[in-house]
């Protein structure tokens, strides 16, 4: 099995992706912990700060050392140089909010999952014919599921994860993946800037074993 199938079936196991920043490293190897302990095996570290690099290299550290089956991804990567600088850090798996087309050229030629944010078929197009099969519905909350259902049987060989927007309840998640996607991106509403603010790691633990419980019922 390749490394890029290997990323997208933790994912798509686990039914979401959480993803979160915190400048702060030691919160940030906190969070990530949290997540690990109620059974998270891939996670997205999102690159929105100047202390993203040096604080994902420290969690690639303590997971390496602490965490055996985990998947670090970086998100909000945007340009070739973003790509080739966490590549050497050891990102697992790579997140953009658009689709770059030398990123993806790069990390397919690498054996490495390139997840880009599409909003329009023009953009999913562009990047399957690239060689992308994951594909992140960005902005979620703009698009709406609807359009999930609308672009479904025009692309089915596509793995699709909607990320903005989707809530942590039952009807936000079912009514995702009754439109059609495999998994669906938990920022925010999963991992809010106040409860790593308060050092609440048991709320995130708590929330975040909610969702996935919730996911395999839906999922039946």
């Amino acid at each position: 099995m390749s490394t890029i199938q290997n990323s997208i079936d933790v994912i798509v196991k686990q039914g979401m992706l959480p993803l979160y920043f915190n400048a702060d490293g030691n919160k940030s190897i906190a969070v990530l912990k949290s997540l690990y302990n109620v059974g998270i095996r891939a996670v997205e570290y999102t690159s929105r700060g100047p202390e993203a690099l040096s604080n994902f290299k420290k969690l690639i550290e303590i997971r390496n050392a602490e965490m055996p089956g985990m998947l670090l991804g970086i998100g909000t990567i945007k340009n070739l140089a973003q790509a080739e600088t966490y590549y050497l850090a050891g990102a697992d798996f790579y997140i953009s909010p658009g689709f770059v087309p030398e990123i993806a050229t790069f990390l397919i030629g690498k054996e490495v999952l390139y997840a880009p944010g599409c909003m329009t078929p023009t953009e999913i197009i562009a990047a399957e014919n690239a060689g992308v099969k994951f594909i992140k519905l960005f902005p979620g909350n703009i698009l709406g599921p609807d359009f999930m259902s609308g672009i479904r049987d025009v692309f089915p060989n596509l793995i699709f994860m909607p990320t903005g927007g989707v809530d942590t309840t039952r009807q936000s998640i079912e009514t995702w993946f009754n439109a059609g996607v495999s998994a669906v991106g938990m920022g925010s509403k999963l991992i809010s800037k106040e409860v790593m603010n308060y050092e609440a790691y048991d709320t995130i633990e708590k929330e975040t074993k909610r969702v996935l419980d919730l996911i395999e019922t839906i999922r039946g």
